[in-house]
């Protein structure tokens, strides 16, 4: 079944599912979004929300932020998600495919993301993309 890659425009109880669902496979320290979270995400000027699907059923997800700074637009892939039973079959790279041509339409200059080294198969499909790592130090500052 070929998979579709859509923005989310809309959220609803298969929308809010699908997240609960994949949320998990992402981070076992972090809630899934509800409803009104998910609203806003959708209604942020800079973010734009990816769905893969196959047939009815959401498999992946993905979100990318595209914003200006002074050097220029940048982007950003986050929180990119594919369902353990539909991984190893283009899932992630039809939504980084996507992601990547939305930035490059806006103007985006760079299009960033990070991925934890543990995630092999992750990290081979985003330097089979093009995307190269950079010699540099990640900094989080928790509030």
């Amino acid at each position: 079944m070929p998979i579709e890659i859509s923005i989310c425009e809309s959220v609803d109880e298969t929308v809010v599912a699908a997240f609960e669902r994949l949320m998990p496979q992402l981070s076992s320290s972090s809630l899934f979004p509800t409803k009104e979270q998910l609203l806003e995400i959708l209604n942020h000027d800079a973010s734009t929300v990816l769905l893969a699907r196959e047939g009815e059923t959401i498999v992946g997800s993905m979100t990318l932020v595209v914003f200006p700074i002074p050097t220029g637009v940048r982007a950003w892939i986050e929180d990119v998600v594919v369902d353990e039973q539909a991984r190893g079959r283009g899932v992630g790279e039809a939504l980084n495919k996507r992601a990547i041509e939305i930035a490059i339409e806006a103007g985006a200059k760079t299009i960033d993301l990070t991925s934890r080294p543990s995630r092999a198969a992750a990290n081979r499909l985003y330097q089979r993309l093009g995307f190269v790592a950079r010699e540099t130090n990640i900094y989080r500052y928790e509030a």
